[in-house]
Parts: C-alpha cells; structure tokens; sequence
C-alpha cells in the first residue's frame, strides 16, 4: 500500500536484527534461503486463497440452496454460477488476510522464528527516542517520494490504476471501520514480518543486506502489482507502481535494519497506509 494507493492478515511478533542463527536453510547458502522462503511463501498463499475461495464457495452454496429451499422452487443448476455471485469487499478482505497472513505467519514459524535474545534486542530498541524519529523521517519520506513519483508520471501521460483500488473503493463505503483496521493495523504487520524479518532479514543475517534490501523490495513490489492481474495497467503504468512499492519496501528494510526493531518498519508502513486511507476517504486521491 503506497501513499498514492492503498492496499496492500494478528501481529507478528516483534523482533530485533537477525545477528543470532536461526532456523531455515544452509549457512553457506543464504541467497537459497532466500528463494525457498519466497516459494514457500508463495505456495502457501495460493493454496490458502484456494482454500479461503472454496470456503466461500461452500457458504453461498448452502445459503442459495436454504432460500430456494425456503421459497418452495427447484435449485437451477445451469445458473448456479450466477446465483452464487463474487465475494463482497468484506469477504475478500477477509480471504487476503487468511491467505497472505497466513503464508507470513507460517513461513516466519518455520523458517526464522525469533529466539528471546532477538525479542529483548527489540525492546531495547522500542525504547530509544531515535527509534520514532527514524521512523517519522522514514515515513515521510515514503509519502513524499510516492507522490513525487506520482505526480512527475503524470506529467508523462502515466496514470496506473493500482490492482486493489476498486476493492479499497467498495469496503471504504461498506466498512470504513474494517477496511482501516486491516489496512493500517494488520497489513502493515504481516507485510513487514513477511518482506523485512523473513526475506530481507536473512540475507542481512548473512552479511549481505544490500542485496537482501534489493530482492525483497522486488518481491514486495511484484507480490502488490502483478502484471495480467486485471488492472488494465499498461507496461508503463506497471512500472511506475513498481517503483513507488519498491522505493517503499527499500525503505523499510533500511529502517529495519538501522532501528535493530520490525516495530519501526511497521509503524511506519502503518502511517503510510493510514495516510494513504485519508486521501482516499476525503479527496478521493488515489
């Protein structure tokens, strides 16, 4: 979720920089690490958005079936289809939170859950002053430098429709309440557990964070603006998201890594967000 668009399941829990060993992959091979994080990662969230899309499945079909039942009229099979319809703005929320929480939270148990020396780290570095402010800096930062590169786009004739901005559009009149909840409290939270403790953290853990701030700010890019994905988004239009969401994720990594606490990246993924909400609440920028 960009400050020009907003996006894109509980709380990770917090850690500090992955100086310690931890689970998951060969020592010596951290950039395989890395990959197999991702394709886990990945796997897990298209297996879970199956599993939340047949959930759902199930539950309109037996709701379409008690009112046909209830109205006395035989169940038209050939138009079932329709009759079932597409999942509202609340239900695919709630899928992308099962789903892509779902995948952060399993891949951060499994392959680099943080030990006690990490969590105390972290809460040492809650606590120090120069925390908030690199986080503020940082958070400005990101909502200056999407609208910057929004703004000269435009310029250009480029005008993105970022892939989730109907869905943002639809829940902010259902469920204003929600969409805020999962936008600036929960996103924020598995996103950063997922791009910066996970994928950037063990190549930072490695000795090699630049490379760690360029691959996960690619992934965290792509994962949020998937090309074909129904935006009708030109290659150019593409581009300039990936731009905006890439700028954001390297900037996270780098205050993850300056602060040594996931809680600064995520207050300030959260401020972005709710930033974002605002404009889109009250002026209808996007």
């Amino acid at each position: 979720m960009s400050a020009t668009s907003p996006a894109s399941d509980t709380p990770p829990v917090v850690t500090s920089p992955p100086t310690l060993p931890s689970a998951g992959g060969k020592p010596g091979r951290p950039v395989a690490g890395f990959f197999l994080d991702l394709v886990i990662a990945v796997a897990t969230l298209l297996a879970l958005s199956m599993l939340s899309g047949l959930a759902w499945g199930l539950y309109r079909g037996a709701v379409v079936g008690a009112e046909a039942a209830g109205q006395g009229t035989p169940l038209d099979t050939n138009a079932l289809a329709q009759q079932l319809g597409q999942p509202g703005p609340l239900a695919q929320i709630l899928m992308a939170l099962f789903a892509t929480g779902g995948a952060a939270l399993l891949v951060y148990v499994l392959r680099r859950r943080a030990d006690a020396g990490e969590r105390r780290a972290s809460l040492q570095a809650v606590q120090r002053p120069a925390t908030w402010g690199w986080t503020l800096l940082v958070a400005t930062g990101v909502v200056i430098g999407s609208n910057l590169i929004a703004f000269l786009s435009k310029q250009a004739g480029i005008e993105p429709v970022p892939t989730n901005l109907r869905l943002m559009e639809e829940a902010l009149v259902q469920f204003p309440a929600f969409l805020a909840i999962f936008a600036i409290l929960l996103a924020p939270a598995y996103e950063e557990l997922l791009f910066r403790r996970v994928l950037f953290g063990r190549l930072w853990k490695a000795g090699r964070p630049w490379l760690g701030l360029v691959l996960s700010s690619v992934a965290f890019a792509l994962i949020h603006e998937v090309p074909g994905a129904g935006s009708g988004n030109g290659p150019w239009e593409i581009t300039q998201l990936w731009l905006v969401y890439g700028g954001m994720g390297a900037a996270f990594a780098w205050l993850y890594q300056r602060t040594g606490t996931l809680w600064a990246p995520i207050a300030a993924h959260a401020l972005n967000n709710a930033i974002a909400l605002g404009a889109l609440m009250f002026l209808g920028i996007h």
